[in-house]
């Protein structure tokens, strides 16, 4: 890999690190419009907002249980060339402290967060087709916002394509992939359609169609 190549990966790895925060940045400004525009209600609005702190929370918990399964299936090596077992150091602190290299099964983090967002932002985004067919007021603002949502969903795609083909082992990108999908399933598929939940997107924001004659 020459420096310039390896200089790229390393940048893509960096953007890939921060989708949570870009995908927070876009989603939020949209979930924040389209509430509000629809409701003009603010404990509305922050009840559905919360969905991006539960997704921020399963973040932080799938990243801190991969670090866990790493630690406690790894072993220390000497670096290349070399690359002896060394049994004396047998946690992860003690090993890298040493100048050594750690070695445990990895869950692709990157394949697991982009597979993640992809989700959410795909069922946060589907409300809007609903918001319009309501008349609901959708100006400039809000439909740059949407477009934006939609690059960028378009760009984790990608970026979860490149993950694919070029980084990670075949498994640990299956099973990122896999407990992604699995998280997204948890919350948007089953917690969210319960009314202790922050609900499902779109919940409580459209009027029914026959309830200004339900007194009739």
């Amino acid at each position: 890999m020459t420096d310039a190549t390896g200089g790229r990966a390393m940048m893509g790895t960096k953007f890939v690190n921060s989708a949570w925060g870009w995908t927070c940045t876009f989603l939020g400004g949209f979930v924040l419009l389209v509430v509000f525009l629809a409701t003009r209600r603010v404990a509305v609005t922050a009840r559905h907002l919360s969905r991006l702190v539960v997704g921020a929370a399963v973040w932080r918990g799938a990243g801190r249980a991969f670090l866990l399964i790493e630690d406690l299936t790894g072993s220390c090596f000497e670096p290349l060339p070399q690359g002896l077992l060394l049994r004396e150091l047998p946690d992860r602190r003690s090993c890298l402290a040493a100048g050594h290299q750690w070695r445990g099964y990895t869950v692709s983090s990157h394949t697991f967060l982009l597979t993640f967002c992809c989700l959410l932002m795909a069922e946060e985004a589907a409300v809007f087709a609903k918001y319009l067919a309501h008349g609901l007021p959708a100006g400039a603002p809000l439909r740059l916002v949407f477009l934006l949502n939609v690059l960028l969903l378009g760009l984790w795609n990608f970026l979860l394509l490149c993950t694919v083909i070029y980084f990670h082992q075949y498994t640990h990108k299956v099973v990122g992939a896999a407990v992604g999908t699995f998280a997204w399933y948890l919350t948007y598929g089953s917690w969210y359609h319960q009314p202790w939940s922050p609900g499902i997107p779109g919940h409580g924001l459209f009027a029914h169609p026959h309830s200004s004659h339900k007194h009739n």
